[in-house]
């Protein structure tokens, strides 16, 4: 996601999987060893990780340059690239898919990009290449190849995995407004939660944050007034020790100052109404917030980019976001 990029940076080299070498645009990349290869699916911030297989520079922005492009994809060793997928532990592919951007204008659209590559790679690998024109999802268990432009440089990289690294699999279920889990990892990060912690999301909606926080070994909470997100939640997380709980968020069931780390994406009014109390009282949510925080506890919020922050608190960091084509902010307050 555009602006965590340093979050993603700071989490590889926690978990000691490699050096990173740059950080760019929605990119972090980073060279990781034969020993740390198989974490690298473990990235919790991380939208997905893939292998860079081919950079090709001198790829403008005519419809020719893509001759290039399919030139050298076809000069190229894919031994090694996919190869280092597999000891990252990437299964067999049955087919190959891509998937292309580009910054700036260009006389071609994503989709020539994405065909002219994934014409060369089949014709190579020896599997049936499918189109992503049709807007039709490719089928499982492909080999999926990513092509980025940027200035005059092309980037050709293969997934690691079967599957995104942002599509859960322990989540289920949805609602109207959940969070990106991406975005979740990275605010539990921001919060430094640590194993044991006692971590509360008071609008919880289908339990992303809370089960992030779980997974980074809190111990954690969730609480929604609404019924249906509960259910989702606990349909998510059952594999976890989250608890869950129906509240309205003016008035939580947790002890004051009993809560180290408060997670909360709030109920912005564009996706989701407030509800309860909150709907006529906005402001009982930072009293609420403030009332259950140990007094050097943390907090970190998402709110939508201009709004204002949560009364009562000391603004430490502020980090905006883009996602799904709003502009956010994170914010760590004390």
């Amino acid at each position: 996601m555009r602006g965590i990029e340093d979050l993603v940076a700071a989490e590889i080299g926690r978990r000691g999987l490699g050096e990173v070498v740059a950080t760019g645009h929605r990119e972090v990349r980073f060279v990781t060893s034969d020993t740390a290869a198989p974490g690298v699916t473990a990235l919790a911030t991380a939208d997905d990780v893939f292998v860079v297989g081919v950079e090709v520079d001198g790829i403008g922005r005519a419809r020719g340059d893509l001759a290039r492009l399919a030139r050298a994809v076809a000069a190229a060793d894919l031994s090694a690239p996919l190869a280092l997928r597999a000891r990252c532990g990437g299964p067999p592919g049955g087919s190959v898919d891509v998937s292309a951007s580009f910054l700036g204008r260009r006389s071609f659209s994503r989709f020539d990009v994405e065909d002219a590559v994934g014409a060369v790679l089949a014709r190579r690998l020896g599997l049936r290449y499918h189109s992503r024109r049709s807007d039709a999802r490719p089928p499982e268990g492909g080999l999926t190849w990513r092509v980025t432009v940027v200035g005059d440089r092309a980037t050709v990289a293969v997934r690691v995995g079967a599957r995104p690294l942002h599509r859960r699999t322990w989540k289920v279920a949805g609602v109207p407004g959940t969070l990106h889990p991406p975005l979740a990892a990275a605010m539990v990060a921001l919060a430094g939660v640590a194993a044991g912690e006692r971590v509360l999301d008071p609008c919880c909606g289908a339990g992303t944050l809370a089960i992030e926080a779980a997974l980074a070994g809190a111990v954690a909470m969730g609480v929604d007034l609404d019924a249906g997100a509960l259910a989702a939640a606990a349909r998510n997380g059952k594999r976890t020790p989250v608890r869950w709980a129906r509240a309205d968020a003016a008035a939580l069931p947790v002890a004051t100052g009993s809560v180290r780390r408060v997670l909360l994406n709030p109920p912005w009014g564009r996706v989701v109404e407030p509800s309860g109390r909150l709907a006529r009282r906005p402001d009982l949510l930072s009293r609420e917030i403030r009332r259950v925080l140990e007094p050097d506890g943390t907090a970190v919020v998402l709110i939508p980019e201009g709004s204002a922050a949560p009364a009562g608190f000391r603004v430490n960091r502020r980090i905006p976001v883009a996602l799904a084509g709003a502009r956010l902010v994170v914010l760590v307050l004390g």
